[in-house]
């Protein structure tokens, strides 16, 4: 079984309107940005038009943005409210 076989068994509870990790979309580091475009094992992050976006829809919640980013990018990382976020089903 593959890595995106096993990522497509877990359920995402999404906390709609209310999201979890919140960027700053207007930094501009592209040193900074390119860390989080690769390290995101769930490859939420990209940059459009210059700026970076993040979906948060779908996050495995491993914590991996809110250590490179050093404060940064990301602004603010919070577990999701209780019965939201990701539920794992295969290890």
């Amino acid at each position: 079984m593959t890595v995106d076989d096993k990522l497509g068994l877990d359920v995402f509870y999404t906390d709609e309107g209310k999201p979890h990790i919140e960027i700053d979309e207007g930094y501009e580091v592209q040193r900074d940005i390119d860390k989080l475009l690769l390290a995101c094992p769930a490859g939420l992050y990209a940059q459009e038009g210059g700026r970076i976006t993040f979906n948060y829809e779908g996050c495995l919640e491993c914590g991996t943005c809110r250590v490179l980013s050093g404060g940064k990018i990301v602004t603010s990382w919070n577990h999701p409210r209780g019965s939201k976020g990701v539920e794992y089903r295969e290890g």
